[in-house]
Order: structure tokens, then C-alpha cells, then sequence
């Protein structure tokens, strides 16, 4: 008696239902929407194929007045709206052996003797009674067969007339939009396009298994300390209120492409024990007028539903950009109504309590400034390249999953890649891994890692490309002067590898080690300069004529100049003035902030600093012309040449930087081949 109440108390619908927090998995719907469709259309077919089952056989007058009418087996004959006529067989006749086939064929058994039986088209009734008064002319009155008339409408074929095209239209139009659907990852969930306003946010919670935290997260440490905070206002948010101070609204990650924005947010998604709403800012766009703001409202209240909680829009810019500044002038306004409902909900008079927005962006410049006030965005966190011991760090996280060699020098291969973000220092790592394989190599040695930084900096070796000997000779002694005037010069980058082998698009490639700094000296960016003309100064003085190679150097030259007068203040005449907008509010404005004189002027100066630095090139190169020439004859004969051989041709470098001073530890200059190159274009 007591495991009968307790068997009919566990089945109580109470404890049936589910219990905040079991999450209980849904049953998958088994039922398909196609088969209602499906049973209709063979509804249809087996009701059209059963009532044709029946029909009369088709022949001709001819056939019926030689073996029916003639032999007297038929009963009737009826004309059917004046188009063709219905021979009905006598029902004694139908046993006859000449109509075995009639009753094989269309079913007519012992029950369904009633006809009609044959049918034959006529080309009006007047021939029709003409032939018929001609084959009984001989027959006796009584034997004499009168055709009747009848008038029949085939209802079923009309009626298919108008529903199968309809129910086609109606076929198809379901195709296309589950494919749509499918497509467009459901156009909002459940309810395909009529439910295109709702959000499309990822949703992490603790019983989703996200394999990211901050362990995995290296090289950020400032950054993993205000974003662990955010997750602490969540988890113990009385900890900081008992004070008197309020949890931020939000936090802004603003930082290049590759630094781990994204991956920073997953590594929160992974630590939080709150629900984490995912979405990326391109999915607020769509091609309807209002499914932005409708899914921003629909994502605020769904977090209000699971407070506290974190949401999470990266690429915030793609909805996030400045009103007014639009370059289509105002032709769709739909990102500008995505935007502002946005700052309404995240700073409206509806309050927020414990909703957390987290966002991601590397154009920080362009958003609008309603966006980044303190009250939505309370924090920025800037996410920036990583220096040297950060590269450290996250060469140790990329390399756990490979085999590498133990006497892998991780700090060697950091100080080989500077500039290269998380992103590059990962692509490095599987292509290193990709190029010992490619070699039959059981593990990665340190080769394959320089290997791989030569082939994502510099491009892929093509050393079957046809270069004629005057060419090659040319991009030798290009390459020459670039490495005699960085060889030379106090403040250039130390250079590490130059190759006439081409590369990618460029023919040819110096490679350098430049020095980690955080600001630039006016003899510093004077230097680069004059090492970046040598390569055009080399060409004139040894062949007294120039080629299209020096475009790249050419390039640069250009914009490091204009950069120096018009953006850091170093020109005498401009003086100390910048003309640099960072808060690109100019973007697309058409007046210059400087008057037509001051654009002469920034002109002249950009022209004598480059003519100087070229003409100091050229003096540079003179003076050395022996060693240049021997530098260009080994390029010539060995295609590739390292620090040794520079060493080998000028001696020691006079000028060495603080930070090779101190690194006792310098690499092999036959392997030194992973800095930045300055390439010969083509």
C-alpha cells in the first residue's frame, strides 16, 4: 500500500515537470512536414488512377461496326458532349472469348457489367447518325439501335485543373524557404521567417562545456585582470556593493586583428558560472527593416530573464558606427535604428540589474561616442601586441600539442618574430609542424620554425621563376646597398638575411631584427630612410640607371616623410603642429585642416627630407664601393647571404643596440632568417 502511494506521488505532475536548473533534454520532434503533403498527393493519384481504372477501352467506329454492331452485341450507344460516343456491351455478350481482353484489361468482372465499354471520337453527330443509319440499313426495327445524348462534366479534372498548380506554387515556396533557413542558420530560430526578430545569441551556460578559460589565455595579463574582475562582480557581487560601489554596465576589448579579443571572451564564457550570450555584430544586419533593433530587444530581454549574465558582441563596429558618418549619406538608416536601440538598453530607463556587456573591436576610432560614455561602456581594455616575454608565453601555448625538439629555444624563437600578434605566433606553429612533416621529420626542429616564419613573412620560395642574368644582377646589388647602408648606420634595424631568391611577389628580400620600442627618435626614423633608398642608390651608382624594383621602398620612403611632417612635428618650417585626426571624425570630410600654402609646404619638406636621405645614401655607398661590390658578387654566387658575410666584408658593425648588447645568447646568423624583411617588388 505505501509503494502504491509513493509510486502515484512520484507521478503527480508536480514532479513531473521540470525543476529549475535540471535542464531535462527536449524529445526531438519526430514529426516531418512533409508528410501531410506527401499523403495528399497520394491520395490524390490513387483516387485519379482508380476512377480511370474503369474507363472504356479506345477505338474506332470502324472496329465497332465490324465486330459489335454487325454481331449484335451492342445495348447502347451514347453520344457524350458531341465529341465522342459510348458503346456499351450486352451483359450476356461479355462472356464471349473476344472479351477476355476487355475484361483483363479494365477490370470488369461479374459485379461491374453495367458499362460503358468502348469509346470512340466522332467528328461531329451528323456524321456520326449518317454512319450509323448506313450500317443498320439493313437491319429489321427491332434490331435497329437509337444513340442516346448526354452532357458530363469531369469535376475531378477540373477541380485538379485549379488545386495541382496551386499546390505546387505551395511545394515550392516551402522548399525555398527551409533552404533559405537552413542557410541562414533559421532566420531567427524556430519559425523560419516569421520569427526573423528574434535573437540569434549563443547562449553558454554551466551545463554547456566550454574547453576555454584563462589558462589558455596568454600574454594578457592586464587585460585577464579586468575581465577576471567583471566575472568576480558576477559570482560575488555583495563583495563590492557592501562598499557602495555599482558593478560597470560594460567593458570594450579594443585591440589589432589577432591579439585575442575573442578568444579573451571565450576564456570569461569558460570561467563564468552565469549564462554567456554570445552573437557578433553582423548578426543585428539584415536585409528587413527593423530585425536589428527587434533582435537587440529580444537579446536584452532574454539576459534579463537569466541575470546576472554576460553578453558578448564581437565586432561591435558592424552596428556600432558613428551617426551621421555613414559614406552612403544616409541611403540605410537601419544600422543607425540597430544602434540606437542598443544605447537605449544598455542605458535606457529600463534598468539592467546584473546584465554585463562585453564587446569586441579593432576600430575603436570609428564608433560612436554615445557608445563608449562611461555608463555604457565603463571600461576599455586595450588589447595590443604582444612584447617579448608576452610571445614567450603564448609560444608555450601553441606548442604543447606539437613534438618538438628539447632543445627547442622557445625565448629564440620570441625574439625572432617581433610584430606578430597570437594569431601569427599559432600560424607559425602549425607551419612549422606542416613543413617537418613535409620533410619526413619525426619531430620540429628549430629550422622548421625560422622556415615557417620566412614563409609567412616573406611568401613561399619560387625558385623556378625565369629571371634573366641583367635582372638578376640588378635585384644583387639592390639587395647589396639595402644590407651596406644598415650595416653602416647607427639607428637601422640589424639586419640578419638577404636573398635574391624571389618570394611571393617581391624578386628579392632583405631580412631585419628590428628593436622594440615604444617611441622613435627623428635620427632614428632618418636612418630607416637612408637604409630604405639604399637598395635605388645601389642601382644608380653601379648601373647609372633606375628599375620599377625600388616600389615598395619607394613606397614607404613616401609615407614615412609625410608621416614625419604632417603627423609627429618633426619639419622646422611646419613646426610643431600635427595634423593627425585621431578621432577620425574627418574621415569622410573633403576639406583639408590645413590651408593650401601649408599643403605646398608639406610637400616641399616631405620632398628634401627623402632627397637628402637619398643623396646620404649615395655618399654612404661610395664610400664603401668595394665592399658593396663584393657584397653584390656573393649575392650573385650564393643567392643567400647572412651577418657573416657582412661581418666577413665590413668587419664588425660599429653601432650595436642596447638590446643585442645585452643578449649574450645571439643566434647562428645562418639560422637568424625570422625577422621583418624589406622586399624588392616587382
Amino acid at each position: 500500500m505505501d509503494e502504491k502511494k509513493k509510486n502515484e506521488k512520484n507521478e503527480t505532475p508536480e514532479n513531473n515537470s521540470p525543476q529549475p536548473g535540471n535542464n531535462p533534454v527536449p524529445k526531438k520532434n519526430k514529426y516531418n512536414s512533409y508528410l501531410i503533403p506527401a499523403l495528399v498527393g497520394l491520395s490524390i493519384l490513387f483516387i485519379y488512377f482508380f476512377n480511370t481504372g474503369n474507363e472504356p477501352l479506345p477505338t474506332e467506329w470502324k472496329w465497332v461496326k465490324e465486330h459489335l454492331l454487325d454481331s449484335g452485341d451492342v445495348k447502347t450507344l451514347v453520344i457524350v458532349n458531341e465529341k465522342y460516343v459510348e458503346v456499351t456491351i450486352k451483359p450476356e455478350r461479355l462472356g464471349l472469348p473476344k472479351f477476355k481482353k476487355l475484361v483483363r484489361k479494365t477490370g470488369f468482372n461479374q459485379t461491374n457489367k453495367v458499362g460503358p465499354h468502348y469509346k470512340f471520337d466522332i467528328p461531329s453527330v451528323d456524321w456520326f447518325e449518317k454512319w450509323l443509319a448506313d450500317a443498320q440499313k439493313n437491319y429489321r426495327p427491332e434490331e435497329v439501335i437509337f444513340p442516346g445524348r448526354a452532357d458530363r462534366r469531369d469535376v475531378f479534372s477540373e477541380v485538379m485543373g485549379w488545386i495541382l498548380p496551386i499546390a505546387i506554387l505551395v511545394v515550392i515556396w516551402l522548399i525555398i524557404f527551409r533552404r533559405m533557413n537552413s542557410v541562414s542558420g533559421g532566420a531567427g530560430g524556430p519559425g523560419g521567417i516569421f520569427n526573423v526578430g528574434k535573437s540569434r545569441a549563443k547562449i553558454f551556460d554551466k551545463d554547456t562545456s566550454v574547453k576555454v578559460d584563462f589558462k589558455d589565455v596568454a600574454g594578457l595579463e592586464e587585460a585577464k585582470v579586468e575581465v577576471q574582475e567583471i566575472v568576480e562582480f558576477l559570482k560575488k557581487p555583495k563583495k563590492y556593493t557592501d562598499l557602495g560601489g555599482k558593478i560597470p554596465k560594460g567593458a570594450l576589448l579594443v585591440g589589432p586583428p589577432g591579439t585575442g579579443k575573442t578568444l579573451l571572451a571565450k576564456a570569461v564564457a569558460g570561467e563564468a558560472n552565469v549564462p554567456f550570450f554570445s552573437m557578433s555584430g553582423s548578426d543585428f544586419v539584415e536585409m528587413f527593416v527593423g530585425v536589428g533593433a527587434s533582435r537587440v530587444r529580444d537579446l536584452f530581454k532574454q539576459a534579463k530573464e537569466k541575470a546576472p549574465c554576460i553578453i558578448f558582441i564581437d565586432e561591435i563596429d558592424a552596428i556600432g558606427r558613428a551617426r551621421g558618418r555613414n559614406p552612403n549619406f544616409g541611403a540605410n538608416d537601419e544600422r543607425e535604428n540597430t544602434l540606437n536601440q542598443l544605447l537605449t538598453e544598455m542605458d535606457g530607463f529600463a534598468t539592467n540589474t546584473g546584465v554585463i556587456i562585453l564587446a569586441a573591436t579593432n576600430r575603436a576610432d570609428i564608433l560612436d561616442r554615445a557608445l563608449l560614455r562611461a555608463g555604457r561602456f565603463d571600461r576599455q581594455i586595450h588589447v595590443e601586441l604582444p612584447d617579448l616575454n608576452e610571445r614567450k608565453d603564448i609560444f608555450n601555448v601553441h606548442l604543447k600539442p606539437l613534438k618538438i625538439d628539447k632543445d627547442l629555444d622557445i625565448a629564440f624563437l620570441a625574439k625572432q618574430t617581433p610584430g606578430f600578434s597570437g594569431a601569427d605566433i599559432a600560424n607559425v606553429c602549425n607551419e612549422s609542424a606542416l613543413i617537418a612533416a613535409r620533410k619526413n621529420k619525426k619531430k620540429v626542429e628549430k629550422q622548421d620554425f625560422l622556415d615557417a616564419i620566412d614563409r609567412i613573412v616573406g611568401g613561399l620560395e619560387r625558385k623556378n621563376k625565369i629571371i634573366t642574368l641583367e635582372e638578376k644582377r640588378t635585384i644583387a646589388y639592390h639587395e647589396a646597398g639595402h644590407a651596406t647602408i644598415s650595416w653602416m648606420l647607427e639607428h637601422a634595424s640589424p639586419l640578419v638575411k638577404v636573398t635574391i631568391i624571389p618570394r611571393g611577389k617581391a624578386l628579392g628580400a632583405a631580412w631585419y631584427l628590428p628593436e622594440e620600442r615604444q617611441i622613435t627618435t627623428k635620427e632614428q626614423l632618418l636612418d630607416e630612410m637612408c637604409s630604405t633608398l639604399g637598395g635605388r642608390a645601389s642601382e644608380d651608382i653601379n648601373f647609372n640607371k633606375y628599375s620599377t624594383g625600388a616600389l615598395n621602398d619607394l613606397e614607404r620612403v613616401t609615407k614615412q616623410a609625410y608621416a614625419m611632417v604632417q603627423y609627429f612635428g618633426l619639419s622646422e618650417k611646419i613646426g610643431h603642429r600635427s595634423f593627425y585626426d585621431s578621432s577620425g571624425q574627418s574621415e569622410y570630410s573633403f576639406v583639408k585642416p590645413f590651408s593650401e600654402k601649408t599643403a605646398e609646404l608639406i610637400d616641399e619638406e616631405s620632398n628634401r627630407l627623402i632627397t637628402e636621405q637619398y643623396a646620404r645614401a649615395i655618399s654612404i655607398l661610395k664610400e664603401n664601393q668595394e665592399g658593396l661590390t663584393k657584397l653584390g658578387q656573393r649575392l650573385l654566387e650564393k643567392e643567400v647571404i647572412f651577418t657573416e658575410d657582412l661581418e666577413e666584408v665590413f668587419g664588425p658593425r660599429k653601432f650595436e643596440s642596447e638590446r643585442t648588447q645585452a643578449d649574450n645568447n645571439t643566434p647562428n646568423p645562418t639560422e637568424e632568417n625570422g625577422a621583418i624583411p624589406t622586399s624588392l617588388s616587382e
